[in-house]
């Protein structure tokens, strides 16, 4: 990988690590559900006037909306607003790896190698470490409520899957088109229309900052540059640099918000880092072991499974 794409990736990763600590800020002045909706609506306007609808059947382009953007960030934004520390979310809905592994080996039959079964055992007791400590009921509510985010997110994967090569951008422009009626109805119903205006009147320079950066850096440029290095490098190269975004989230939140880091908050961190690792060490594996090698003269290419 070149030097500017590793920088690309880097930019990405910070972007979206960092973003859980915009989330919480941005929490402060907004509902969670209105919040959410105004991400979105900037995230679609005005790129669905300049990019085309991905050409896919209408009703899957709806599922992948809702799953990728409306019910994922509405499950995470309410969690936070609920007391989920910004540091352990960004390290909780990290366990959407394994969510996806289990829907893919449910729904598609993809078969599920004993490392990702480890992998995802050391994960949960991580899980199990963050549980341990949270002692507000609000908080435990929270905690469900990102992991819920984190299988919102599995199930778009599995979506993805479906839909093939598109337009990322446009893919997430109307994506996000998509996300915003249900999510302002959800507002006006559960937060109340007074509560919306009021929020609105109230929003200052800093509200708006942290809903603009919702929409361009972290939606439609951190999707965007992904989905162009996704076609340029292979996914198992990529993939661990978002190892790193969980890192980025919990040192941004005790640099910003002054969130602690005991030593059992670095524990758990460090058993979902593993976790996640031990999984990508099983993708390469099998990657590696379906690769071809070169043709002995005369013969015929070899896998590495193939070797003596």
């Amino acid at each position: 990988m070149r030097a500017r794409d590793i920088a690309l990736v880097l930019l990405v990763v910070t972007i979206w690590g960092s973003n859980f600590v915009v989330i919480k800020l941005g929490l402060r002045g907004m509902p969670p559900l209105l919040f959410t909706s105004l991400r979105f609506l900037f995230a679609a306007f005005p790129l669905v006037f300049l990019r085309k609808r991905p050409a896919i059947p209408l009703g899957l382009l709806v599922a992948w909306g809702m799953a990728q953007f409306a019910v994922q960030f509405a499950l995470l934004f309410v969690g936070i607003k609920l007391g989920m520390p910004a540091g352990l979310a960004s390290l909780v809905i990290q366990l959407q790896a394994f969510f996806t592994i289990g829907l893919a080996w449910w729904m598609l039959h993809e078969r599920v190698r004993i490392f990702q079964v480890v992998g995802a055992l050391v994960a949960l007791l991580g899980m199990a470490v963050v549980a341990l400590h949270l002692d507000q009921p609000s908080t435990m509510y929270g905690l469900l409520m990102v992991l819920g985010a984190g299988l919102s997110w599995a199930t778009a994967n599995i979506l993805t899957k479906r839909i093939g090569r598109v337009d990322p951008l446009g893919l997430a422009a109307w994506g996000s088109l998509v996300a915003v009626p249900p999510l302002a109805a959800l507002s006006l119903l559960i937060e109340g229309p007074g509560t919306v205006v009021a929020a609105l009147r109230g929003m200052d320079g800093w509200s708006w900052a942290t809903v603009l950066f919702q929409s361009y850096p972290n939606t439609l440029f951190g999707f965007g540059v992904w989905s162009m290095l996704m076609r340029k490098h292979a996914a198992a190269e990529l993939a661990p640099f978002t190892l790193l975004v969980p890192a980025v989230g919990m040192l941004c939140a005790a640099v910003v918000l002054g969130e602690p880091l005991p030593p059992w908050k670095i524990g758990a961190g460090l058993l979902v880092l593993a976790g996640l690792a031990i999984n990508q060490i099983a993708v390469r594996l099998q990657l590696w072991q379906r690769r071809p090698l070169a043709a002995p003269a005369g013969g015929t290419p070899r896998s590495p499974a193939q070797e003596p």
